[in-house]
């Protein structure tokens, strides 16, 4: 159990990668706080980590909201009496459409969730790592944004990717000498429920033709990844066999982004 005496912050932790890393963390031995803006989801998450002998600790907030993200931070390191690691994880697709479609409202809605979600996040988080002696922090990115450009109308999307990759950097170098870590993981095609909460429109009218080798994912012939490959990342980058690496992203998506970037 490599994370025993461990507390560690998952949000977005409902379902998918969040869920699958929240659930293999406890296993390990970590007190998760599981965070996501969906109570029932929240509550089957933190059911099945005490089925199996793991303490969590429900949390329901919007990540774009700070007070409510301030809340439930100072609530888990309460309940548990420190915070050692954060995984940022919960985002958003949002809506993909043509630039000159994307209203300003959605554009916002992404940002907001996305980049000032994962920055309310970590600067909520950061007091309580730094009085637990330092600590570990991950966050979800993308291949979008950092190795591929190819799907038209994922702008708003692409550019918080983008940008999570650049927070991270920033944060790992400020970061370091209070030995909080911080890394970036940006992930290919997973299988996970994240199709379902995209918005496209018109988005074929631009698409530029992209003509794709067979198998789009060399690793697997084409299979996606699984939620539970990222949380396997997810865990190792959080241990201490990555106690040297900081500021790093890590694209996990079977080779995918160096065929379509």
């Amino acid at each position: 159990m490599e994370l025993q005496g461990k507390v560690a912050l998952v949000t977005g932790a409902g379902s998918g990668i969040g869920k699958a890393a929240a659930v293999l963390l406890a296993r390990e031995g970590a007190a998760i706080g599981v965070l996501s803006r969906t109570e029932d989801e929240v509550r089957q998450t933190v059911a099945e980590i005490e089925r199996a002998g793991g303490r969590a600790l429900p949390l329901v907030a919007d990540i774009s909201e700070s007070d409510a993200v301030r809340s439930a931070t100072d609530r888990l390191a309460g309940e548990f009496g420190r915070l050692d690691i954060v995984f940022a994880n919960a985002g958003i697709n949002g809506v993909w459409a043509p630039i000159d479609e994307l209203q300003p409202e959605e554009w916002d809605r992404t940002i907001a969730v996305n980049l000032r979600g994962t920055y309310l996040t970590v600067h909520h988080a950061v007091p309580h790592l730094k009085r637990a002696g330092g600590g570990a922090v991950v966050i979800t990115a993308s291949i979008n944004g950092t190795r591929t450009f190819s799907n038209t109308g994922a702008t708003a999307y692409s550019c918080t990717k983008a940008a999570q990759v650049a927070f991270c950097k920033m944060t790992a170098l400020e970061l370091a000498k209070h030995r909080i870590r911080v890394n970036v993981i940006c992930p290919g095609r997973i299988d996970t429920e994240i199709e379902e909460n995209t918005e496209p429109r018109n988005v074929e009218r631009e698409k530029e033709p992209v003509e794709f080798p067979e198998g789009k994912i060399p690793l697997t012939d084409g299979a996606a990844g699984t939620a539970m490959h990222v949380a396997d990342l997810v865990l190792f980058l959080v241990s201490e066999r990555a106690r040297h690496i900081t500021g790093t992203p890590v694209w996990i998506d079977g080779g995918q982004s160096l065929l379509v970037g």
